[in-house]
């Protein structure tokens, strides 16, 4: 599954099945493990957001997102969220993918990630420009523990070039 495929989804209160919102980004850790959601409706001058725990999450598909309860919502400190997908001001998407040896494999497109193994990012959706994407399509990067998120780029091992797959296009990734 790709986080942009769940960006605006529905999140409902399994408890009494009330919509509580729909998702506007995610919250990362530099461990490549989505650690939250925020929801949409950050007030014009606040300087917080509406976010979940991951854990509050009790399970998740095409359609919908569903957590343990209402409760689970809390107002965070925009300026406290360290790494986001979309949206933040350290933000994933877009982010220039480097080599140790300088070679500029694209921009972060989009992020996969599996169902049945949670939260763990598994790869990532490389776009080397519109023109590249549509004559050779996307690229697919494995996340390894050697790729480092850094201030303003992703770092990864030399050679991991050669690794880049042709992106994913299914619904589960």
């Amino acid at each position: 599954m790709k986080l942009q495929e769940m960006i605006g989804l529905a999140v409902f209160d399994v408890e009494n099945g009330k919509e509580i919102g729909k998702i506007h980004d995610f919250i990362l850790d530099e461990n490549w493990i989505i650690t939250g959601l925020e929801l949409e409706g950050k007030a014009l001058f606040s300087s917080y957001v509406k976010t979940v725990a991951w854990e509050d999450v009790a399970a998740y598909g095409e359609d919908a997102v569903m957590i343990r309860s209402e409760e689970a919502v809390q107002k965070t400190e925009a300026d406290k969220i360290p790494l986001t997908y979309i949206s933040g001001r350290r933000k994933l998407k877009d982010m220039q993918v480097l080599t140790g040896d300088g070679v500029l494999l694209g921009r972060i497109s989009d992020v996969y990630f599996e169902q049945e193994q949670g939260n763990t990012i598994l790869g990532l959706e490389i776009s080397d420009g519109f023109v590249s994407d549509l004559i050779e399509g996307r690229k697919w990067l494995p996340c390894t523990t050697e790729m480092v998120i850094g201030a303003s780029a992703v770092m990864v091992p030399p050679l991991s070039e050669q690794r880049l797959e042709k992106a994913i296009n299914s619904a589960n990734g």
